[in-house]
């Protein structure tokens, strides 16, 4: 005679403790995996801001760009860093953009920066869940020199292109999180000097965070002087008051 089977397998209550324990494990993990992906991006990002401020250096030493003729470097927008677009030309007429052969080569910037987006018409590009925008200054008046972004196309906008003579002596970038408190948290800057500068970027702070597409910072956003690129950084340590309200500060080498 065939003895019955017992039927083996998990009760409510044991599906409901496993379902408990994985709920657990998870509010405890993702939050950490959370915070080193943005520790990661964030290091990235102080990373690739110090080798832009290389690449400018570079192009401004080697002459690729000279508007005035004056034997004096200028510095570039990632269009004409990476040798995606025509750099800057002197011509009878004022500046210009050179012909389609008239890129840098080679390049002081790797294709990975010539991937230009629109930042509302302004050019910018993305890395490691950062955003990335150049400014170069204006002619200025009376002292005070404004800034120009790049074209959402890469390089200069033949509408607006920055001054030669101080183009030689600035510029800036300033790197923001795609999603804030998911790909980064603080937002950098960094101009000719060299150094990085950051700030907090928390909601509370005046404005709200730069956020992706929603809000990006503005030329002077890190600067002592309203509309004035030249002014420089407005350290809290100094005692300064940056432009956008927040506390900028340098970062650690």
């Amino acid at each position: 005679m065939p003895r019955p089977h017992k039927q083996s397998g998990f009760t409510l209550i044991e599906l409901m403790i496993v379902v408990a324990i994985i709920a657990i494990v998870a509010a405890i993990a993702i939050p950490k995996l959370v915070s080193a992906r943005i520790s990661a991006n964030e290091n990235a990002t102080i990373s690739t801001l110090r080798s832009i401020a290389t690449a400018q250096q570079n192009m401004i030493s080697s002459v690729t760009i000279d508007t005035d003729l004056d034997g004096g470097g200028e510095a570039g927008y990632f269009g004409e860093l990476s040798g995606a677009t025509p750099v800057r030309v002197w011509s009878a007429l004022g500046t210009g953009l050179g012909a389609a052969g008239d890129s840098a080569q080679p390049s002081f910037l790797s294709k990975q920066f010539a991937d230009v987006i629109s930042d509302s018409g302004d050019g910018i590009i993305e890395r490691n869940g950062y955003y990335f925008k150049i400014f170069l200054p204006d002619r200025g008046a009376s002292g005070i020199v404004g800034g120009i972004a790049e074209r959402d196309t890469g390089g200069a906008n033949p509408s607006a292109y920055p001054d030669g003579g101080n183009c030689e002596l600035m510029w800036c970038c300033y790197a923001w999180p795609t999603q804030i408190n998911r790909t980064g948290r603080r937002a950098f800057m960094i101009n000719e000097i060299g150094d990085v500068v950051a700030t907090r970027n928390t909601i509370g702070e005046a404005g709200g965070p730069y956020d992706g597409l929603n809000r990006s910072p503005e030329f002077d956003a890190a600067f002592a002087e309203s509309d004035d690129m030249s002014s420089g950084v407005a350290l809290a340590a100094a005692g300064l008051t940056a432009q956008d309200g927040m506390t900028w500060t340098p970062v650690g080498n």
